[in-house]
């Protein structure tokens, strides 16, 4: 975000327009799509939303209109300016949900990559949101766009969460949240060989002061631990097992590439190496998947443990890996 007084690189008519977003290409985006470029650094809006902000003369280069298909160049300025979100009708959604556990308090869910988790600008529909209003007509909202939701995923973020279907599992819920009484574990590939059996990674983590819809490993911001260990190492990469004691926005993803081993697929914190590899194993989100999640069940106080199974890309992935490399006609 950049100062609404300050705004050099357009003259947006700033009536009606919550936040402006700067974004700076570098040298690894020549030639990208605007479209495609803007998407990846921020991943929370849709192709659709990004056009109808082309369309209004919102999404500028240089303080200019430009088509979708214009080739950025690098030191141009693209400048997003987004609109006051409107207040959304929460509407229930005929949506599947893959569902681990149902009680009268509380839904544990396998969210599939490509989920919005709450409407927000560019989401108001199709959203996990939607899907559990229509499933859990009853559950409580209280006035609230997101009833239920306690924690979160991100869109391409896979695995198990909770949703509270009374005031009572929510109040519990996020009690243990606040108190870190829950235990969270992920599975993840990174690029790179981990020589390490196991490590911690405590380092603050903030908005990145370049790019604010980026979060970074830096003093002075939110304190931030995750603690991984090695499950299965390969030639390139190695898969994780991850348990975070905070829970901070994109934590894993800013802490892996913080120590040089970035989530394979990762559009915003990967790099080459992480591209490429999520090329060969035909991975086109980032390889992070929810696991499991250990809570006290509201009402009862029984602590149980809820898991998911990886998804079938990610298994395929994985699998694409372990294929022994050729060794040629020993005949020849």
């Amino acid at each position: 975000m950049v100062d609404r007084d300050g705004l050099a690189s357009a003259d947006f008519d700033m009536e009606g327009i919550e936040e402006v977003i700067e974004l700076r290409p570098g040298r690894e985006h020549l030639s990208v799509r605007l479209d495609k470029y803007v998407a990846s650094e921020l991943p929370d809006l849709s192709r659709t939303y990004l056009q109808s902000l082309i369309d209004q003369e919102l999404l500028l280069v240089d303080g200019q209109k430009r088509r979708p298909a214009f080739k950025i160049t690098p030191g141009e300025v693209v400048t997003i300016a987004l609109p006051v979100a409107k207040e959304f009708d929460l509407e229930p959604e005929d949506i599947p949900l893959d569902v681990i556990f149902e009680n009268d308090d509380i839904l544990v869910i396998n969210k599939r990559a490509g989920m919005v988790v709450h409407p927000a600008a560019g989401h108001p529909r199709g959203t996990l949101v939607n899907a559990v209003l229509h499933h859990a007509p009853g559950i409580s909202i209280q006035g609230s766009t997101r009833p239920g939701i306690v924690h979160r995923l991100d869109k391409d973020t896979s695995g198990v969460m909770v949703v509270a279907k009374t005031d009572r599992a929510q109040t519990s819920l996020v009690s243990q949240w606040l108190d870190r009484n829950v235990e969270k574990h992920y599975t993840t590939l990174v690029a790179g060989v981990v020589e390490e059996e196991q490590a911690t990674v405590d380092a603050p983590i903030d908005r990145d002061r370049f790019n604010r819809q980026r979060m970074a490993a830096t003093r002075g911001g939110r304190d931030a631990v995750t603690h991984f260990s090695v499950m299965e190492r390969f030639k390139t990469a190695t898969l994780l097992d991850v348990e975070i004691e905070t829970g901070r926005t994109h934590q894993i993803r800013v802490h892996l590439a913080f120590i040089g081993f970035p989530v394979v697929g990762d559009a915003v914190y990967g790099n080459k190496v992480s591209t490429r590899i999520a090329d060969e194993i035909g991975i086109s989100r980032q390889w992070l998947h929810a696991t499991s999640l250990t809570f006290d069940m509201p009402g009862t106080g029984e602590r149980r443990t809820f898991t998911a199974p990886l998804p079938a890309d990610l298994e395929d992935a994985l699998d694409s890996l372990r294929q022994p490399e050729d060794v040629g006609d020993e005949s020849a």
